[in-house]
């Protein structure tokens, strides 16, 4: 039998091999268990959960600001772009109204066999001899005085201001208004001529009416839009 001396050591070194055990077990099952979530890409504690622990992309501040000038250079270049088609449309649809509203007096005079007018009008209503064409028209039977809405006239159409500050001047006898005859014919000719505010940005049009009462769109007018 072993003495209590020599004992002592033996109990000592039997609980060091097993504190030392122990550890390399808790520092296994760690490395197991970060290896294991790594892999599995398993969320941790304190990510918010659907985030895992794999690489995510994005942007370096020098990529950002690169790709910031990129698309400052783009609009410079597409705004002016874009505001030319937006006013050339506008021109467009502007010129192609009042075309419609001298079809329209037309189709109508030979319809109602007697005359039918087109004229400025501030307010849908009646007929002005001031300001210009920008302001609106209406196409009326034109059964009393020429070129005015009064005694059992009647307006078959209204048309409002234009948009944008365009201009639409007409010249010679088409200043105020315009008719069609019974027959289809017109009583005058001239020219309306439709442009863009000053500056101008893109070509006008010029509404050209001859003897025949035949209308039709010129472009760019005869006098260039300044």
């Amino acid at each position: 039998m072993l003495s209590q001396g020599r004992l002592q050591p033996r109990i000592q070194a039997a609980h060091s091999s097993n504190e030392t055990a122990g550890r390399c077990k808790v520092e296994f099952a760690a490395r197991l268990s970060i290896e294991s979530i790594m892999e599995k890409k398993l969320p941790l504690r304190g990510i918010r959960k659907g985030r895992s622990l794999h690489w995510q992309p994005g942007f370096t501040l020098i990529e950002l600001i690169i790709a910031l000038a990129i698309a400052a250079i783009l609009m410079t270049v597409a705004i002016p772009n874009f505001q030319i088609f937006v006013l050339n449309g506008r021109i467009s649809a502007q010129a192609n109204d009042f075309m419609g509203a001298l079809g329209l007096a037309r189709s109508e005079a030979i319809k109602r066999a007697t005359r039918v007018s087109i004229c400025k009008s501030a307010n849908g209503t009646a007929c002005t001899t001031s300001g210009s064409w920008a302001q609106g028209w209406v196409v009326f039977v034109d059964g009393g005085t020429a070129g005015t809405v009064d005694g059992t006239d009647s307006v078959l159409q209204v048309h409002g201001a234009l948009d944008g500050n365009t201009t639409f001047v007409g010249n010679g006898t088409v200043v105020n208004y315009f008719a069609y005859q019974a027959s289809g014919y017109g009583t005058q000719n001239g020219t309306i001529s439709l442009c863009p505010p000053s500056p101008a940005a893109v070509v006008g049009r010029d509404i050209v009416i001859s003897n025949t009462g035949r209308a039709r769109v010129q472009k760019p007018p005869t006098s260039a839009c300044t």
